[in-house]
């Protein structure tokens, strides 16, 4: 065999063309790998974004809106109507929309916040947009809407925010009863006045299980007039602006069934738009203020004096000199100088007199009647805001002497009302509601307090105050009106001011049978005019003449004028 040279042997050149048959062949399978390939990738993609979608799905399915930082997504519980006795609404439920946000489907936050500031300007911005950035699946942005802006939010058609339906409480008489009425909270419960006294009768347990349905929620009916209620607002309002007072109030009571037919206290507040409804000068002055009532309590110091047995308006008490006791001194403020007899200690107003009236009792008896009174025990009733009376720990000869005259004890108005109403309605003590309830049903639950002789004495007492005493201010044409006023020097940094008064004037009418009680206060009054007083007699009792002017026919009094408003005399043993 031939062998060629190593360096001369035959080989194929790279760059020899190859069989053409066998390059097709390797290009297919090259480019069918790659292919492959891809199409593969992009199934694997697809497939991949698909399920993501699906388990985000899933997730948001189960997700639990209240334990992902968002409200409860529930369905707000109805509440009853309240209406006065005449079936005119006070309060009641109206629809409502409110504005809520999906976060994770919110497009563009900022976009969304500046559409939303367009409609709600007032709408916190930053808070607003950690809101809508946070990963929260559910967040309030603003509790009930106006129509109006519902509207023009829906019109922006912003992804991510929705609407829901709630329930609103609306009060036709806006602040004309808010302090008897009360108000609720953003979810509808009760948090003040009867408002907050139905819940407490169940309604808040109906609300919790879904049983309070509006079909099945009957009215609840108050003991306010809300004629008479318009009155006592408009007259204390007027009457704070004329003595540029810094509050004033009033009730008025029936004294045979203790019901409250109106009471207001301003300044008040709009239960509608309640923003300053928890400041301080908004409280409920007439269950939930504590005051020195003044000489209204002379009222109780001479009824318990003529009902110890020890006194009749027969009796003499000297007050021709102040007493003195210990460091005090107590004076007339407009002193006679002499031997008083009963019916001049009241009609005078004699501090003097009515601390002797006080001494003739005895300390412990002065204190157990002013208990049983019901005027320094917290008083029972359906309105929550009440307040406790205040009194001295231990009572001493000086405690008794200046509570004699209305120093030195605290209570609230209403009960100074109520306690009063027991003097006139022949001496049975009945606790006040603001629920109707018939005399029967008052004489029921009623407390004997004084006898029914010390009830005429005092009837006598209040009418012959209106003809020749301090209550003369507070006569009305063609009604027997009766009262008593009150001044009381107000305490500032522990000691009694001689330029800042705490004045109230209860009157009783008609006196030949007395049925309601009207109890004005004015919280340190100015004189109307230059040269004019500041006394309970000319700005509690004035009001309280205008009350009684414009309601007594609507309480179903009617005038007559065919007699004098003289005061009758009774048996005096």
């Amino acid at each position: 065999m031939r062998m060629w040279p190593l360096p001369f042997r035959r080989v194929r050149s790279a760059a020899a063309p190859a069989d053409p048959a066998i390059v097709v062949e390797g290009a297919r399978k090259s480019t069918g790998g790659r292919a492959r390939t891809r199409m593969l990738m992009t199934m694997a993609v697809f497939f991949g974004m698909y399920g993501l979608i699906a388990v985000r799905l899933v997730y948001f399915g189960l997700l639990d809106p209240a334990a992902d930082g968002g409200p409860a997504i529930h369905i707000q519980a109805s509440r009853p109507d309240i209406v006065d006795r005449n079936g005119e609404v006070l309060a009641t439920d109206i629809k409502t929309a409110s504005l809520f946000a999906e976060p994770r489907r919110i497009v563009d936050v900022d976009e969304a916040l500046e559409k939303l500031s367009s409609v709600l300007p007032d709408l916190d911005y930053e808070q607003t947009y950690h809101k809508l950035k946070s990963e929260a699946g559910f967040v309030w942005l603003r509790r009930q809407l106006t129509p109006r802006q519902e509207a023009d939010i829906m019109a922006l058609g912003i992804p991510g925010i929705g609407f829901r339906t709630e329930k609103r409480r609306f009060y036709p008489s806006g602040e004309t009863a808010s302090h008897i009425v009360g108000l609720v909270n953003i979810d509808n419960q009760g948090i003040a006045g009867m408002e907050k006294y139905i819940d407490s009768q169940g309604l808040a347990d109906l609300q919790q299980t879904g049983l309070a349905v509006a079909r099945d929620l009957r009215p609840v009916r108050l003991s306010i007039d809300l004629r008479v209620q318009h009155i006592v607002h408009d007259e204390i309002a007027a009457g704070m602006e004329r003595y540029r007072a810094i509050a004033t109030g009033a009730v008025v009571l029936n004294v045979k069934t203790g019901e409250v037919l109106a009471m207001a206290s301003v300044p008040d507040f709009d239960p509608n738009n309640p923003y300053n409804a928890h400041e301080k000068d908004r409280l409920n002055r007439m269950s939930a203020g504590l005051y020195e009532m003044g000489s209204t309590f002379k009222s109780f110091t001479t009824a318990m004096a003529l009902d110890s047995g020890k006194v009749t308006l027969g009796s003499r008490f000297d007050a021709s000199v102040p007493i003195r006791i210990g460091n005090q001194t107590i004076h007339d403020f407009h002193g006679k100088g002499r031997v008083l007899t009963v019916p001049e200690v009241f009609i005078y107003s004699s501090n003097i007199g009515s601390a002797r009236e006080a001494e003739t009792v005895g300390v412990e008896a002065h204190r157990e009647f002013l208990h049983r009174m019901g005027l320094l025990d917290r008083m029972k009733t359906e309105l929550p805001e009440v307040a406790r009376p205040t009194e001295p720990k231990v009572w001493k000869q000086v405690h008794s002497i200046t509570i004699a005259f209305g120093h030195g004890v605290s209570t609230t108005p209403l009960q100074t009302a109520v306690g009063s109403a027991a003097l006139m309605n022949g001496g049975y003590l009945i606790e006040p509601t603001f629920l109707p309830r018939t005399q029967e049903e008052a004489m029921q639950t009623a407390t004997r307090v004084v006898k029914e002789k010390t009830g005429l004495d005092m009837r006598y007492l209040y009418a012959l105050n209106a003809e020749k005493g301090s209550g003369r201010g507070a006569r009305v044409p063609g009604y027997r009106v009766g009262g008593k006023t009150g001044t009381a020097e107000k305490v500032v940094n522990g000691r009694y001011s001689k330029t800042l008064n705490f004045n109230a004037f209860v009157a009783a009418f008609p006196m030949d049978d007395p049925q309601y009680i009207v109890l004005t206060i004015a919280d340190e009054p100015k004189p109307e005019k230059p040269g004019m007083g500041a006394t309970a007699a000319s700005n509690a009792g004035v009001m309280a003449a205008n009350i009684i002017r414009r309601s007594a026919a609507l309480l179903g009094v009617q005038p007559e004028f065919g007699h004098e408003n003289a005061a009758l005399l009774v048996s005096t043993h």
